[in-house]
C-alpha cells in the first residue's frame, strides 16, 4: 500500500510548484468588490500532483474558484529516504481586484 501523507515541517522539505494555474476571479466576486486570500490544505502525491484539498479558511465567493486552481497544480515530488512520499502543505490563494 502507498505510504500515508505526511506533514511539511523539519526533515520534510515542501515541494516546490512547478505547474501554477491562476484562479479565475468569479465575475459576482468581482462585481461584489470581494477579495483577499484563501488558504487551502493540499495533499500532494507522490507524483506531485494534487490529489485533494480542502479549504481551510473561507471566502465563500471565491472558494470554489481557488479549489479549481489548486487541484491543476503540480510540484516536484517530495522524497523520504530516496521515495516518493505523499505530502500534506498549507497553500495561500490571494485574490486582488485590479
Amino acid at each position: 500500500p502507498p505510504p500515508p501523507p505526511v506533514r511539511v515541517g523539519g526533515n520534510i522539505k515542501p515541494p516546490t510548484k512547478t505547474k501554477d494555474v491562476a484562479p479565475v476571479y468569479p465575475a459576482i466576486a468581482q462585481s461584489a468588490r470581494v477579495q483577499g486570500v484563501v488558504i487551502i490544505e493540499a495533499t500532494i502525491g507522490g507524483d506531485g500532483r494534487v490529489q485533494d484539498a480542502r479549504v481551510l479558511r473561507s471566502i465563500p465567493l471565491l472558494d470554489a474558484a481557488a479549489l479549481d486552481a489548486v487541484k491543476q497544480w503540480v510540484f516536484t515530488p517530495t522524497t523520504l529516504n530516496g521515495q516518493p512520499v505523499p505530502v500534506i502543505m498549507t497553500v495561500t490563494v490571494n485574490f486582488t481586484l485590479r
